[in-house]
């Protein structure tokens, strides 16, 4: 067992004294040992492992130059697909007016021609009906003539009583559908 006034190292190992590397009989060794170490990791490190180091650098710069000069191609693809694409819209929309205007101006000649022969129909359909009124009218007037001649004749058998002359009549309301 061990006693509670020796130190741990002590109880262990038997070591007496200061902690090894704070020993000031063992600075010289320890730099040099530090020294020899610094070097062989000094030409280690530049001998092997700086040059790969260096090449996966390098390595990375060219990737990343080459990404970046097919972006910058794949950009300037885009923009020139981006020019087609609204060159081929405008003339889309400039065909599709042109078509609408033909179609417009069919449409409308079509409706020309539908209005000229149905004012044809109404007019051949009024030249028709105003003959018809014209012989109507004749033929009223025919029978106003009648008429009136037998009007006249009742009107004046009533007044003297005794029945007209019909010639006399028929002159006397002829005479008054002239003037």
């Amino acid at each position: 067992m061990a006693q509670p006034t020796r130190s741990h190292t002590e109880a262990e190992g038997g070591h007496k004294g200061p902690f090894p590397p704070f020993n000031s009989e063992t600075y010289a060794s320890q730099l040099i040992w530090l020294v020899l170490t610094f070097v062989a990791l000094y030409v280690v490190m530049s001998k092997l492992a700086l040059p790969r180091i260096g090449g996966i650098i390098e390595a990375r710069q060219g990737r990343i130059a080459g990404d970046l000069a097919e972006a910058q191609r794949l950009k300037e693809e885009a923009e020139a697909a981006t020019v087609a694409y609204e060159k081929t819209l405008a003339d889309a929309r400039n065909n599709a007016q042109g078509i609408a205007a033909k179609t417009r101006d069919k449409l409308m000649a079509a409706a020309e021609e539908r209005r000229k022969a149905t004012e044809e129909r109404l007019n051949k359909k009024l030249e028709e009906a105003d003959k018809a009124i014209a012989a109507t009218k004749t033929a009223a007037m025919a029978n106003v003539k009648t008429i009136a001649t037998d009007a006249a004749a009742a009107i004046v058998q009533r007044l003297i009583g005794t029945a007209p002359d019909a010639k006399a009549v028929g002159d006397a309301v002829a005479d008054a559908l002239k003037r």
